[in-house]
């Protein structure tokens, strides 16, 4: 196999906002272009699989914010584009299309404000995570199992380099 070059992925770093905790220390990543031909969504699959983040799910993205307080989610966009809200209420707007990826640190709001017809997402997370749907405010419950969540060990698009403490820092 083949080295493949690393994805360095754009960093959005996110305060709470509104009712949305968003993450207080690790950013969002947004890794642009990162399969470009072939089966994406098989591709995605792979990778994040081979990179320790088991693929979970294929579908779109709820079109009401919400974020997982128990678990960092990554999003592949296997096919289409879309505009989506990353941070909750008045957050960020972005654009992904076929081929993007997404890493979301629990306590990211995130939502799909309009796709294309074909839109696909590829999600996963890291091993033995079980995510839940959060639509209200955190509690303080919540607010603690965000800042506990165990670091996860490999980057899910780049595996180990660059490593994934190159963007998220450990406390």
């Amino acid at each position: 196999m083949t080295a493949r070059q690393a994805i360095i992925p754009q960093t959005l770093m996110l305060a709470a906002h509104d009712w949305v905790p968003n993450n207080p220390h690790l950013p969002v990543l947004i890794y642009k272009s990162v399969i470009t031909d072939g089966d994406i969504a098989s591709r995605f699959e792979q990778r994040f699989a081979d990179n320790g983040w088991p693929p979970q799910w294929r579908d779109g993205i709820f079109d009401y914010h919400h974020y997982h307080s128990n678990a960092h989610e990554m999003l592949g966009v296997a096919q289409g584009s879309a505009r989506l809200m990353i941070g909750g209420p008045g957050g960020e707007e972005i654009e992904v299309k076929t081929g993007d990826a997404l890493l979301l640190p629990a306590g990211t709001g995130h939502r799909r404000l309009s796709a294309s017809e074909d839109f696909l997402v590829v999600g996963a997370y890291p091993p033995g995570a079980d995510f839940d749907l959060c639509r209200q405010a955190a509690t303080p419950e919540m607010l603690a199992r965000i800042a506990a969540l165990p670091f996860p060990e490999q980057d899910p698009v780049n595996g180990e380099a660059p490593a994934l403490t190159e963007y998220w820092q450990h406390l």
